[in-house]
């Protein structure tokens, strides 16, 4: 291929030093465009399969709409654990009073705070008087609630009133949310490692599974340990979910309708955290609002049996049959036909299983998989401490939940224009340092100016919503096929110990130094942006194969790049240009060859700057 013909973004990609006529970067383009063409094969296809036809809104609406369900799954706590004013349960007097009203009962068996309230969690002891008597001399001896506690002022059953979490008993919210963390760190594992193995599709059915076991039977559970292991349960199953959906959208459609797709999938989300606002306040009991949640599970996991397997994962795995199966159903569905020539060149041969331990061998992807899992790390950190400090402002709870989730759904469309607009990279960057720049001014607020304190809390909240969803996107583009879910659950859970950092941080220090260091962490995830590839309108990435070779690519015009400035003047002058009966094989053995032996690149070529002799003659 001439050095005309290749674009500048391919040569931008590899990060080579654009030298006009130097052998080497000649080498590396025809290298590139050589892998490029080989991974286009199977974007090709599902461009002839219909980029957004029938299939694929079939696809998009079954795999996003459980994402709803999802949101109410993974926070519904802090709704189930409303706090009822509690009071001892002294119905020993209807005995001797049968007519007593509430009021009257309470007025002459619980004792009295300074401030003129009954207290809580003590009693009076019960006496064999009749009522003339306890009412004239009243009671004195006081005791803990015997015989359980009443809840007059409560408007609904929650878990507290269920199952008498109070006076000593109350649950650690801390520990409640803890729980529901390392659901999601270990789901995050698990899951991850499943989706690769056993594929997208089976991984969906198991997390759906996970749904109705865990987050439909947690209606049923008899008590509060009960709830807590039914919680870490359902919360694996919403991260394994959010991976495998992902990963197989991504890995089906192709240019612009992959990002709308997942920001889609956002969106869905955020919508979720709304309704369950809404439903949350409504419903008078716990235990019908995990049925209502649960109960459209069933007719999804029913429908599910129409969803595909990913063609990108049957191909690693060598079933090429199965592959050309799935793309011409697709293809059927949307009344498109695959030229017949393109489906047979679909490789059939079975590459190289990936590895976890490849995350530690493979050089570029384990540095890849660092600085992602860093940036994950930070943005999480972050958008949570941004979220637990609206919580300091006298609002209704409920206000606090309903305005930032409404925020959210715009902040995530917007995305759509910076994606299409300035790329993956540059989307990334603008949103971090938005979300950098709001954080540096919440510090130097003045406390007074409360209502403008909230809409800078709410202004980052929605820097950081579309950044997560960027992330997101971009994230998956860069992680190859063979390991690209075991990736999420790797970078999910760095998100998932940035935020258990912030609830830790958050519980110890109530000052503005918690703010200070979400700004810290949204400038080194800026930082950390700029070592990441642009995406978009690239393949994606299959093997470790062809990530191992873009990491040699991009480390050999490193090394090379002060060589190649310094002969670049010569080389301007030459005539000089690669024979064009140089193999693909040839120019990998070049440059393996060069990076190993850290010989002149024009030696390898067999052309130097001065004589066209090749390096073989003596």
């Amino acid at each position: 291929m001439a050095e005309g013909e290749t674009s500048k973004a391919d040569l931008r990609s590899s990060n080579v030093a654009e030298v006009p006529g130097h052998p080497l970067v000649m080498l590396l383009r025809r290298l590139e465009a050589a892998d490029t063409w080989h991974e286009d094969k199977l974007t090709n296809i599902l461009s002839a399969v219909g980029k957004f036809g029938t299939f694929q809104r079939q696809l998009v609406a079954l795999t996003f709409i459980p994402n709803i369900l999802s949101a109410f799954f993974l926070f519904p706590d802090q709704y189930m654990l409303t706090d009822p004013k509690p009071y001892c349960n002294t119905s020993w007097i209807l005995a001797v009073g049968p007519n007593l009203s509430e009021i009257e009962q309470l007025n002459l068996t619980l004792p009295r705070a300074p401030d003129g309230g009954f207290l809580t969690c003590l009693m009076y002891l019960p006496v064999p008087w009749d009522l003339d008597a306890i009412i004239q001399f009243g009671l004195n001896h006081t005791s803990s609630c015997q015989n359980g506690w009443i809840y007059p002022e409560a408007e609904k059953r929650s878990l507290i009133n269920e199952f008498d979490l109070v006076c000593g008993k109350e649950p650690d919210k801390w520990t409640l949310q803890m729980v529901v963390l390392v659901g999601l760190l270990i789901g995050a594992l698990i899951f991850g490692f499943l989706g690769d193995r056993l594929g997208r599709y089976p991984t969906m059915v198991l997390s759906l599974v996970g749904f109705i076991g865990f987050g439909f039977g947690t209606a049923f559970v008899s008590n509060f340990y009960l709830y807590l292991f039914f919680r870490f349960g359902v919360s694996q199953a919403v991260v394994g979910y959010a991976i495998s959906s992902v990963t197989l959208v991504t890995e089906w459609l192709v240019g612009e309708h992959r990002a709308h797709a997942v920001v889609l999938e956002h969106c869905f989300f955020t919508v979720g955290t709304v309704l369950l606002t809404g439903l949350a306040h409504s419903i008078p009991h716990w235990r019908l609002f995990f049925l209502m949640a649960g109960v459209p599970m069933f007719p999804l996991i029913s429908c599910f049996w129409v969803l595909p397997k990913s063609p990108r994962w049957l191909m690693m795995k060598g079933k090429g049959k199965e592959t050309k199966q799935v793309l011409c159903h697709a293809a059927a569905l949307n009344r498109k036909a695959i030229p017949l020539g393109l489906l047979e060149e679909l490789p059939e041969r079975k590459v190289a299983k990936g590895s976890v331990l490849d995350f530690y061998r493979n050089r570029q992807l384990c540095k890849m998989t660092l600085v992602l899992s860093c940036m994950w790390f930070c943005i999480s950190y972050s958008y949570l401490t941004l979220s637990l400090k609206i919580t300091d402002f006298d609002m209704s709870f409920y206000i606090q939940q309903v305005i930032p989730g409404i925020m959210e759904v715009p902040a995530r469309l917007c995305s759509i224009f910076l994606l299409e607009r300035f790329g993956r990279k540059w989307s990334l960057a603008m949103t971090l340092l938005q979300a950098s720049i709001l954080s540096l001014l919440l510090i130097f607020l003045p406390q007074e100016l409360k209502s403008l304190r909230v809409l800078v809390i709410v202004l980052g909240e929605f820097s950081l919503a579309a950044t997560i969803t960027v992330f997101f996107l971009h994230t998956a583009e860069i992680l190859p096929t063979v390991l690209r879910a075991t990736g999420l659950g790797l970078v999910c859970l760095a998100s998932t110990v940035g935020a258990i950092l912030s609830l830790h941080v958050n519980n110890q220090i109530s000052s503005m130094l918690t703010v200070f260091l979400s700004c810290l962490a949204c400038a080194l995830a800026l930082c950390l942006a700029s070592l990441l590839p642009e995406t978009q309108n690239q393949p994606l990435c299959d093997s470790l194969q062809h990530f191992w070779q873009t990491s040699s690519l991009r480390d050999l015009s490193e090394d090379l790049d002060g060589r190649a400035q310094h002969k670049s003047q010569e080389m301007l002058s030459s005539e000089d240009t690669i024979s064009e009966d140089v193999s693909e094989e040839a120019a990998k053995n070049a440059i393996f060859n060069a990076q190993m032996l850290k010989l002149d690149p024009y030696l390898l070529t067999g052309t130097t700057s001065d004589t066209s002799r090749s390096w073989e003659d003596p």
